[in-house]
């Protein structure tokens, strides 16, 4: 037979493996700072600003100046590639014309260019046709 552990043997308790390191009570602390090195010059205190200087106060609210004027705001427009310009609501679609097929058919090859060149654009919404 093997002289493997059995399942019933227990691993060490992680206090009792050997090399194992004793962190102390003040693991995680922040350490003291070191002394500046010799030469090392001190920062300035921050300035310290005179009483009785600095902003104006402010008015109260009854004395400000009234504005008559109203503001008008320009929003900026939306372009949908493909949207209808007349509705903005609607997705143009593309209607090849009778002329066109009939070109793409009798003029085969070069006939197709036409029927792409004569086809119309139409909006399922408002019916608006664009050429």
């Amino acid at each position: 037979m093997d002289n493997k552990p059995l399942l019933q043997d227990r691993p060490p308790a992680y206090n009792a493996v050997p090399g194992s390191y004793d962190y102390g009570p003040n693991y995680g602390a922040i350490p003291t700072p070191a002394p500046p090195p010799p030469g090392f010059q001190q920062p300035p205190p921050p300035y310290q600003y005179p009483q009785g200087q600095g902003c104006p106060p402010m008015p109260p609210v009854s004395q400000q100046p009234n504005c008559a004027g109203t503001y008008t705001i320009i929003q900026p427009s939306v372009v949908v590639v493909g949207g209808c310009p007349a509705c903005r609501v609607g997705v143009l679609e593309d209607d090849f014309t009778c002329l066109g097929i009939l070109c793409a058919i009798v003029f085969f090859p070069i006939g197709i260019l036409f029927c792409l060149a004569l086809r119309q654009r139409r909006c399922p919404n408002c019916g608006a046709t664009f050429g």
